[in-house]
């Protein structure tokens, strides 16, 4: 068994960031998918919907939900998602170096993976003065 990966973002950053990292790795050792709430989104008819993605990418370990910005509204919708049931872990500040990370450390488990999860975009910010 292994966790599942649902980017949950604003339109067109999750599913950009899941592209290039799937180019990249040209295969994502845990099943990712991206749910991207729209600006008006009414959040309490997107649940169904969120709460059906989370299922889909669920390996049987859980669920790690990268949300591109805390206390918007894909922000929000997950922290609906983790109280459904599903064993869920949330981390914010979605990017390309956090996500390429987290799948280079896939035999981690679901409460390791948002330490991970952190540590990538973390190590992913270089201040370079050249």
């Amino acid at each position: 068994m292994a966790c599942g990966i649902l980017l949950v973002t604003h339109p067109g950053v999750g599913a950009a960031i899941l592209a290039v990292a799937s180019a990249m790795l040209r295969h994502l050792p845990l099943k990712a998918e991206a749910f991207e709430v729209p600006f008006d989104a009414d959040l309490e008819a997107l649940l169904p919907q969120a709460s059906a993605a989370l299922r889909r990418v669920d390996g049987g370990d859980g669920v790690l939900v990268l949300t591109d910005l805390y206390g918007a509204s894909p922000s929000n919708l997950a922290g609906r998602l983790a109280r459904l049931g599903t064993p869920v872990r949330r981390v914010s500040a979605l990017s390309l170096p956090m996500l390429l990370r987290v799948m280079n450390y896939s035999e981690q488990g679901l409460d390791e993976l948002p330490a991970i999860a952190a540590a990538g975009a973390r190590n992913g910010v270089i201040h370079d003065d050249a």
